[in-house]
């Protein structure tokens, strides 16, 4: 089961991000995305061995941003592949068959392209402008979303990105999607995991990690 609401880390060094995600993790969320950018690849690995201890803790899924070969070397539970990372059938070769891959879309042909690449959600935005994105993409809007889940029709778990707020998360769902990927806002403020996790109807439940030996 891919859980309905997402975590994406932040902070200016890796120590913060570990803080933000202990933070996540002990307000209950159960799913979060390690997302290093610009830092060594043996410091992503160091966080990221840091940060599955964490999330093992709470039994809380973690997922790696970009590098599939440190998902697999920490035994995370998954990878997201931006549009400018490696291609999800070749992490798919890579890794674990039970870890999960997902992939970021901007379009209804990205989002038809990692279909057809089987990747088990895909990280569908923005909803708005998102300053963590370097690289500007078209703004979808609530229509473009309804737009895009009415065509693609598919049972994939759609998941809506960029700049999400609290009071959206009805709309967002109205128009078809499966979750929502925060950042910002939780960081800002991690008590509002629970409300979050309300408005998705997500239970804690279902949604908590497996154990994998």
């Amino acid at each position: 089961m891919i859980p309905k609401l997402h975590y994406i880390s932040q902070g200016k060094t890796p120590e913060v991000h570990l803080d933000n995600i202990e933070n996540a993790c002990t307000h209950g969320a159960t799913l979060v995305q390690l997302r290093l950018k610009n830092v060594s690849l043996d410091q992503v690995l160091i966080t990221a061995k840091e940060a599955r201890a964490i999330t093992a803790q709470y039994r809380t899924k973690l997922i790696i941003n970009d590098h599939y070969e440190v998902a697999k070397e920490v035994k995370a539970d998954g990878v997201h592949l931006g549009k400018t990372d490696s291609c999800p059938t070749v992490a798919k070769a890579y890794l674990y068959s039970w870890q999960i891959i997902g992939g970021t879309a901007n379009t209804l042909e990205d989002c038809q392209s990692l279909i057809d690449k089987d990747v088990d959600y895909i990280g569908l935005g923005p909803l708005r402008f998102t300053t963590t994105k370097k690289n500007l993409s078209p703004i979808l809007g609530f229509n473009g979303y309804r737009l895009i889940t009415d065509e693609l029709k598919t049972k994939t778990p759609i998941i809506a990105i960029g700049g999400i707020t609290l009071s959206e998360v009805t709309n967002l769902l109205e128009t078809g999607i499966h979750g929502i990927a925060v950042s910002r806002e939780i960081t800002n403020d991690f008590t509002k995991i629970e409300a979050f996790q309300q408005s998705l109807g997500a239970s804690l439940i279902e949604e908590q990690r497996h154990t994998f030996k």
